[in-house]
């Protein structure tokens, strides 16, 4: 089913994108800006289609940026907000100041007419002010957590994570995390293929550990050492294979404790953690593709056994199979064409 949108006019157009407004508040960080722009508002020739409508909207015609650094012009009006099927919060380092009345309606109306809201980093505090954060789980940066517990103690606060999704109400802990959440609501509405390839093109690849059960993959990083880029590659596309240290360090040409350092100073990791982290992201691809049976999912993905898959999806994503396959392929509407060597589907924004 396509997604349908709202205009001015009233009429519904089923081929419009889902709107992503950004509302930009006096004293707004331009990263967290910048990186609701580079996920939701840059046109992706590559992938043939418009993800999102975007925009973004001031209460005033003139916001001053994070320590004078800019002053924004040129943005839409509040009312903006009245169409919009996302509206992002961004971060607001003077989380003492209260916030302007007229934003805080703007932020009610649209909770109330079912717009999903994203708060960046402290966008928390502006969520929890407009009263839609009661009762909700949400996360934000670990150096407020306290003053937003003494502040807004009916909200669920968990700090230790990277974001939280809480259904129609998302939020991310840091500057960084905007990203993480940012690719999520992607891979949510579009599907896995296409949040990889946005990750590609952001070149934003590093796996970030923190308590946060995520399910954005993770794409081939850039590596500075070209040595390792083809063994990524050439592992990457064997998975099913009974690979071990050894072997990746046979084809490298090395020994497994050089190449051991190779993956702690370009990947942070082990290359046995990277194996298993490649092949839990390929099972969820063959999940969401519509695979059903558990046993040949962990055959092709190479984690052997159900029971391992069970086990490992479990502690990825906090999730059994059954529960995953229930999550992610709810009405698979737009087919995308898969990338080499994965079989995801894609979904239309919700």
């Amino acid at each position: 089913m396509a997604q349908e949108s709202s205009h001015a006019s009233g009429t519904r157009t089923p081929e419009a994108p889902h709107r992503v407004v950004v509302l930009v508040d006096e004293g707004s960080n331009p990263f967290e800006l910048s990186c609701a722009i580079e996920v939701f508002g840059l046109d992706r020739p590559e992938l043939g289609r418009t993800l999102y409508g975007f925009s973004l909207c001031a209460e005033q015609p003139l916001t001053r940026m994070r320590q004078g650094f800019f002053t924004l012009t040129g943005v839409g009006p509040l009312t903006a907000l009245e169409h919009a099927d996302t509206v992002i919060v961004p971060n607001r380092p003077d989380v003492e100041v209260p916030r302007s009345p007229a934003v805080l309606d703007a932020i009610r109306a649209a909770h109330a007419r079912g717009a999903r809201l994203l708060g960046f980093c402290s966008g928390a505090f502006t969520l929890a002010e407009a009263g839609v954060l009661d009762g909700r789980r949400a996360t934000a940066h670990w150096q407020w957590a306290r003053e937003f517990r003494e502040r807004f103690p009916a909200v669920r606060l968990e700090p230790e994570v990277l974001f939280v999704d809480d259904g129609d109400i998302l939020t991310a802990a840091g500057s960084a995390a905007a990203l993480d959440l940012g690719l999520y609501v992607v891979r949510r509405d579009h599907g896995a293929e296409i949040a990889n390839a946005v990750s590609r093109r952001l070149v934003f690849a590093a796996h970030r550990d923190g308590g946060q059960r995520q399910f954005v993959e993770r794409p081939l990083p850039d590596v500075p050492d070209t040595s390792l880029g083809p063994l990524l590659e050439w592992a990457g596309e064997r998975l099913a294979q009974p690979l071990t240290v050894a072997a990746l360090a046979e084809q490298a040409a090395t020994s497994p404790a050089t190449l051991h350092r190779r993956f702690r100073s370009q990947l942070g990791t082990t290359p046995l953690a990277w194996l298993n982290t490649q092949r839990i992201a390929l099972a969820c691809r063959l999940i969401e593709a519509g695979e059903e049976r558990t046993e040949v999912v962990a055959r092709r993905s190479g984690l052997g056994t159900a029971a391992n898959l069970r086990a490992r999806l479990k502690k990825e994503t906090g999730l059994s199979p059954a529960a995953y396959r229930r999550r992610f392929t709810e009405a698979p509407t737009t087919a995308v064409t898969p990338a080499a060597g994965s079989n995801a589907a894609a979904r239309s924004p919700r």
